[in-house]
């Protein structure tokens, strides 16, 4: 199975069970990829938000014209910020962003009680290690690529560029084979295997 891609310079497609790490300025406008990436081609999608409340993410949605129907929101903030939560069918919510153990467990239901054609947005990375810590934060990415790729659905993990070493980048880059850089003057650059 193969999942339509339409962001600039990339293949047009990728194998089902793929994940892509972008890498953006820490400051990037990451919305316009993001988006694009869940609602092409998709049943389902699965907005992890370790960065912004699901209110926020619901508001990205709409503005880009993903109907939310087919959307579930894992928000990992607004517990931890002090915000009223509704927990609903479609908004899932982790008590503190630290729990990554909970987030990989949410993301594994949602990939077993779905069918069709699944995303995963996982944003961010950067805002994992910096609750959790480097190696957690490893540990749960590949837990989560794991996950992707057995269940035949495809990923998107944004990490920030400038707030982590050199080292702690190349290290992620080498967990994913397909790797988005965005640069300031918001130009991509894709590195897919041929």
């Amino acid at each position: 199975m193969e999942y339509s891609l339409e962001l600039e310079n990339t293949p047009e497609s990728i194998p089902a069970g793929s994940s892509i790490l972008l890498v953006h300025p820490s400051t990037g406008e990451t919305d316009r990829i993001d988006t694009n990436f869940l609602k092409t081609d998709t049943d389902e999608l699965l907005a992890v938000s370790t960065r912004t409340t699901a209110r926020e993410v619901e508001q990205k949605l709409d503005h880009y014209e993903i109907g939310e129907s087919n959307a579930t929101i894992l928000d990992a903030v607004s517990a931890d910020r002090g915000y009223t939560r509704r927990q609903s069918e479609h908004i899932r919510y982790i008590s503190t962003p630290e729990d990554l153990d909970s987030i990989v467990e949410e993301t594994g239901q949602f990939l077993e009680s779905t069918d069709g054609k699944r995303r995963v947005s996982v944003d961010s990375i950067t805002e994992m290690i910096y609750y959790a810590g480097e190696q957690q934060t490893r540990e749960a990415v590949h837990a989560l690529l794991g996950l992707i790729e057995s269940h035949d659905a495809v990923g998107l993990f944004h990490l920030a560029r400038g707030v982590h070493e050199d080292g702690i980048i190349d290290e992620y880059r080498s967990m994913f084979e397909r790797v988005i850089e965005l640069d300031e003057s918001g130009e991509t650059t894709a590195h897919f295997p041929s």
